[in-house]
């Protein structure tokens, strides 16, 4: 249940040869650790059983959670792949604080690497991005700067308090009582459409009909990686020639690709595909950690032979998917999450995970990032990729991040259910090529950033 993020830096020009060992050295001397990265699962007194609970431990063990790592010889993006791969396979120590960071120096081209996971319960992929934004500068001369473990919830921005007089103390309660009707009314009114999407030819995709396919099915521990670097300004042009939104290009990359890949690693489903869409609850000034994300299920037209067809398919399913989502009461849409999920989960709790109906086929997410080049202590960040946690009956997840004029994805996929990851990424380059040259006209092609692992 962690998710991760692999970030590549370039060192400063003077940077002196002990560069990174300093860099290690200094992340581990932090001598006060805030929540959320302090926090230990509780184990009750009896055998030792734990519960979904945590608290506060003052001894926190930075020699366990930092490590230093070094790719072999030539240090290139398959060497950091593979090592990625390895480290993401690796669970969580649930005796210790639900979080680790490993530097990994020789990167090719005077470059490391900084690869992170976190326990699902601590951060989602929003309050990871604003994380990173907060524990690095746009200035490239800054030093001295602390490890992003060493800014906790206290360090937000705190809203000034509103006094409230005695009417408004009065009627609190009552709010709240219209706000939790209107929720349930909300949630009757999205499960009825639910209901009539599954057994009608409608653009709104019902969950658990995803079609049955290699993605499904049991999984073992073990995973790849894989990534992909594109230019944001290219994506947004053939979305505004295309007349749809940059989330649906990034699903019909997905779609398009994933459409190959089974064509030609495994069996093609005749129904389309499905992806399950994390959708960000937070207001923007919340810079809270922990999870608050909404769902939604929209089909990814792997069905679909004609690309313009494909990416209409999309369209439509992800329009649908966002009005059934915007209609629904703001206090109801973290609930719809659960409706939407709740009995996978509790088939995951039961065991039956593989055997049960899915909701969908896989996840998959659009994160915004920071949008100017970011530095920590001198060197600048060039790249930053999601990995992201995978269920029995869902082997596949596609993430892409955006940061600095760029959209990077991150492909984690089951090693044992997908072999050949790095295809899957280079089919989504060719299928980039393929809508430019139909939307945007001959010439239009561009070398996409291929890397495998």
């Amino acid at each position: 249940m962690h998710v991760g993020g692999l970030f590549e830096f370039t060192l400063p020009d003077n940077a002196p040869a002990d560069y990174l060992k300093q860099l290690v050295e200094d992340m581990r001397e932090a001598h006060t650790i805030p929540p959320p990265w302090n926090l230990k699962v509780v184990e009750t007194p009896l055998l030792g059983v734990r519960v979904p609970l945590m608290r506060e431990i003052h001894d926190v063990d930075l020699e366990y959670h930092v490590r230093h790592s070094a790719l072999p010889h030539p240090g290139g993006q398959r060497e950091l792949g593979v090592l990625v791969s390895r480290l993401h396979s690796n669970e969580l120590d649930l005796r210790r604080p639900l979080w680790e960071v490993h530097v990994i120096e020789g990167l090719e081209g005077n470059r490391f690497a900084l690869y992170s996971k976190t326990h699902h319960s601590l951060v989602d992929g929003v309050s990871g991005m604003r994380l990173i934004m907060r524990a690095m500068s746009p200035d490239p001369d800054q030093r001295g700067m602390p490890a992003f473990w060493t800014v906790g919830e206290g360090a937000r921005p705190q809203r000034a308090p509103q006094q409230e007089d005695g009417r408004a103390q009065l009627t609190r309660p009552l709010d709240a009582i219209r706000g939790s009707a209107s929720a349930l009314a909300g949630l009757s009114r999205a499960t009825l459409d639910l209901a009539l999407a599954a057994v009608d030819d409608r653009p709104l995709q019902a969950p658990y009909r995803a079609p049955s396919s290699v993605l499904g099915g049991r999984i073992t521990g073990q995973r790849r990686f894989a990534t992909q670097q594109y230019e944001l300004k290219r994506l947004r042009r053939i979305a505004r020639a295309a007349s749809c939104t940059l989330n649906d290009i990034v699903l019909y990359l997905s779609g398009s690709a994933l459409r190959r890949y089974l064509a030609e690693h495994a069996r093609l489903p005749n129904r389309p595909l499905t992806a399950g869409i994390p959708v960000n609850l937070r207001e923007a000034d919340d810079l809270s950690m922990g999870t608050a994300v909404g769902m939604m299920v929209a089909e990814l037209g792997t069905n679909v032979a004609n690309p313009l067809e494909r990416l209409e398919a999309i369209r439509r399913s992800s329009s649908e998917a966002k009005r059934h989502l915007r209609e629904l009461p703001a206090a109801a849409r973290t609930s719809y999450a659960l409706l939407i999920n709740g009995p996978y989960i509790a088939a995951l709790l039961a065991g039956l995970g593989g055997h049960a109906p899915i909701p969908f086929n896989l996840g998959t997410s659009n994160v915004p990032g920071p949008p100017e080049p970011l530095y920590f202590n001198g060197s600048r960040l060039d790249a930053l990729y999601p990995l992201s946690l995978l269920l029995h009956g869902n082997a596949l997840n596609i993430t892409c991040v955006s940061y600095a004029g760029t959209l990077n994805f991150g492909f984690t996929g089951a090693r044992d259910t997908l072999p050949h990851l790095q295809h899957l990424a280079v089919y989504m380059g060719e299928a980039l090529d393929e809508i430019s040259q139909i939307v945007l006209g001959k010439g239009a092609r561009a070398p996409a950033r291929a890397r495998r692992a």
